[in-house]
């Protein structure tokens, strides 16, 4: 058996988020539905993180175990064969069994677009947050530098979350 770590990147404008949910449609079902097909194994994916509906990802980390005799290095190409074109496996590699997609992340990056004016929505619609307003930029960045360090989540927690912590750093 081998450990797979792969990178992928998605437009999840289709998509009600990463996580497998009951009757709709996830990245994570449409990886795991690509993965059997292609390995004719019962696949389960392991994610670094999840996105919510409709929102997009470059560079997700994802892992499986795998039995299959397919060439690590043409797992990308295999896989992407299988995939539809809004889902791209970018790399993928062997990794130690102890290896975990979301307890060996070091860090996540999240960048949030916003595009002001009113021309070229139709372009931008499913990337960005589109205003019609001018933003104060020197206002925004003084906001974003509160947010900035080391602080407690807590309050913005759902309950029964499997988190070890609520503490997280912002840099």
């Amino acid at each position: 058996m081998r450990n797979i770590k792969a990178i992928l990147e998605y437009d999840g404008t289709n998509y009600k988020g990463f996580q497998v949910q009951r009757q709709v449609l996830t990245v994570q079902m449409v990886l795991e539905q690509a993965l059997e097909k292609l390995t004719r194994e019962k696949i389960k994916i392991i994610g670094a993180g999840r996105t919510d509906a409709g929102v997009h990802a470059l560079g997700q980390t994802i892992n499986f175990i795998t039995d299959s005799t397919i060439p690590t290095e043409r797992f990308a190409l295999a896989l992407n064969s299988c995939l539809p074109r809004d889902i791209r496996v970018l790399t993928a590699v062997q990794v130690p069994h102890s290896f975990h997609a979301r307890y060996s992340a070091v860090w996540k990056r999240y960048r949030y677009l916003i595009r002001c004016g009113t021309s070229g929505g139709v372009f931008w619609r499913n990337y960005a947050l589109i205003l019609s307003d001018p933003v104060d930029v020197a206002l925004m960045q003084e906001a974003a530098a509160y947010l900035v360090g080391t602080h407690d989540f807590r309050c913005f927690c759902a309950g029964g979350g499997e988190a070890k912590t609520s503490v997280r750093t912002i840099t």
